[in-house]
């Protein structure tokens, strides 16, 4: 049978920079790509531990001026991306600088977008590929193993007059150089480490079961997991071991040049909901529905899944593919449990009478089109009753 034409495309930073201590790179790429001022954009909790001072002490060291906002928030809002552009404006910015995890480089990216856009809101990039104007010069240093936010495409924005996050897919967003430097995550506390590092899980899996997956994003997706299964708990237990660190730094990596090009599923598009209906931890929510997602996709992508437990350790050899494939949910349950997430939404204080609107805001979010298998609203809401 005869191939029907398409394309694939492949979107990654121009320059990632990964290693232990690599984010001593920070001040010379800075000066190489010309920044005289940069935004530097972190949350509060990297601002007080001195993070943000060491990245600053590295700038100023290569000649470059920075002016610190460090209003990145937990699920970031359209309101924390215009207070950041505010800053901006004043200070006479002429380039970005994003520091901690998916918090602050979307914020980054959401100030940067209406920095290149004069004229725009934030709310008006909600889609695919929606920006016309030049990204700003843009660097982005990683200090979480989990969404990879600081090579992807993807920037996830909360909207507070609907409480419904806006996924904004832009290859324009892309960073010119992203750092991930593992000493920077090390002591991160272990409920963070295990959201963080099943979010990195949820990203492979939901890519290599996607239906536009290809060759490269498999093998990325694959290793990933690998890399996860190894290393995760070990992170959790002991968040000043180096080398799961730097195993989880790559994993979640390559996990986002899986994602960022194979796309994701339903997983993202309902944990999208309950991060603007809750505000609650995206990877907490992608751990819980993660095998209850995949559970429903079972049926559409037994050969994909029974890869994802041999990925995972699981000795598949006298099994069929099903159970192969079944073994793989199991597996991921196990790891989520074994490493402190919550079992369930109930306990999350998510409300069955809820259910129904994120289901319908699911549904039109750009995640799920990748999704191995379509579901009904009906469907939506039942994968939902079932993780409470």
């Amino acid at each position: 049978m005869a191939l029907a034409e398409q394309s694939f495309f492949f979107f990654i930073p121009t320059i990632s920079i990964l290693g232990v201590g690599c984010s001593k790179e920070a001040g010379p790429k800075a000066k190489s790509l010309g920044f005289k001022k940069a935004l530097l954009v972190t949350d509060a909790g990297l601002a007080k531990m001195g993070v943000a001072d060491i990245i600053g002490g590295y700038l100023k060291a290569e000649g470059v001026d920075y002016v610190l906002y460090s209003g990145a928030e937990p699920n970031p809002t359209d309101i924390n991306v215009r207070d950041g552009v505010k800053v901006w404006k004043e200070n006479n910015c002429d380039s970005l600088i994003s520091l901690g995890g998916g918090s602050s480089h979307d914020c980054g990216k959401g100030i940067g977008l209406m920095m290149s856009n004069p004229g725009k809101d934030i709310r008006d990039f909600e889609g695919l590929d929606v920006s016309t104007g030049t990204f700003v010069p843009y660097i982005a240093i990683n200090t979480t193993a989990g969404t990879a936010s600081e090579m992807t495409r993807f920037c996830i924005i909360t909207n507070t007059d609907t409480h419904v996050k806006m996924a904004i897919v832009d290859w324009r967003v892309t960073a010119n150089v992203c750092i991930v430097d593992p000493v920077l995550m090390l002591g991160k506390p272990p409920a963070l480490t295990a959201a963080t590092g099943m979010d990195a899980l949820t990203h492979a899996v939901e890519a290599y079961v996607s239906t536009i997956a290809e060759p490269i994003t498999d093998a990325c997706a694959i290793k990933a997991i690998e890399l996860i299964a190894k290393s995760l708990s070990r992170a959790v237990a002991l968040g000043s071991d180096l080398q799961a660190r730097d195993d989880m730094a790559w994993a979640e990596f390559l996990a986002g040049m899986a994602f960022n090009n194979a796309g994701l599923g339903y997983v993202h598009a309902m944990a999208h909901q309950l991060g603007g209906f809750y505000n609650l931890p995206h990877g907490v929510c992608n751990a819980i529905l993660l095998p209850h997602v995949e559970q429903y996709n079972l049926i559409a992508a037994p050969e994909r899944l029974a890869d994802v437990a041999k990925a995972m350790g699981v000795k598949t050899e006298c099994l069929s593919t099903l159970d192969a494939a079944q073994a793989a949910v199991d597996a991921i349950k196990k790891l989520s449990a074994s490493i402190g997430i919550p079992p369930n939404l109930t306990v999350l204080g998510v409300k069955e009478a809820d259910l129904k609107v994120m289901a319908e805001n699911a549904k039109k979010d750009v995640c799920q089109l990748m999704n191995p298998r379509t579901a009904t609203l009906d469907q939506v809401i039942e994968i939902f009753k079932n993780a409470m």
